[in-house]
């Protein structure tokens, strides 16, 4: 079992890099279905077709002035084959208690097609739900957080193949995208 989870997150790596839907717009970058860049703490996450001359608003660190300013983060939790068990969000959790102001944090939970439908869009649910009370675990005021779930309907993987290739392949399918809005 732990040769397989390895062995299935380096597959992931490798995925990532290869199969992350790349826009025009934002060529170089790794994006999700509406064609925003996937985000961390020290900038956009760079797809394996990134060069010197891709540019975006959020590479770098994000700049901080004494007056609170706008603020506006995405972040990606991603989730093993047929689970709902959450990793680490103190990342996620540090960022948005830093916030002056929190207006928002929006939880939206997917799922990969391998199922039937009802049984993903449930487990979409599982997932969004559980991040919101790991969030509420780490500090997050629980009426900053919004749930939703779209199931298996908002694929970011483009995967062929069968068997452990093709679970490894969807990871990036498996996951809550959360979207933060605050004040600096």
């Amino acid at each position: 079992m732990k040769k397989f989870a390895i062995t299935a997150g380096l597959a992931l790596a490798v995925t990532l890099s290869a199969s992350a839907m790349a826009h025009q717009e934002n060529h170089g970058y790794v994006t999700n279905s509406n064609g925003s860049i996937w985000q961390t703490l020290s900038g956009c996450l760079k797809h394996s077709v990134w060069t010197e001359a891709d540019t975006a608003a959020c590479d770098g660190p994000a700049a901080v002035t004494p007056d609170a300013v706008d603020a506006a983060k995405k972040f990606a939790i991603f989730f093993d084959f047929d689970s709902a068990t959450v990793g680490n969000v103190s990342q996620i959790a540090n960022y948005i208690n830093g916030l002056s102001k929190v207006s928002n944090v929006s939880l939206v939970g997917h799922a990969d097609p391998i199922g039937d439908n009802a049984y993903n869009m449930a487990l979409s649910k599982r997932r969004a739900v559980n991040v919101a009370n790991a969030l509420t675990q780490a500090g997050v005021t629980p009426s900053s957080i919004s749930v939703d779930y779209q199931g298996e309907s908002a694929p970011v993987a483009q995967c062929s193949g069968t068997g452990a290739s093709l679970i490894s392949c969807l990871r990036a399918d498996r996951r809550v995208d959360v979207q933060i809005a605050g004040k600096s």
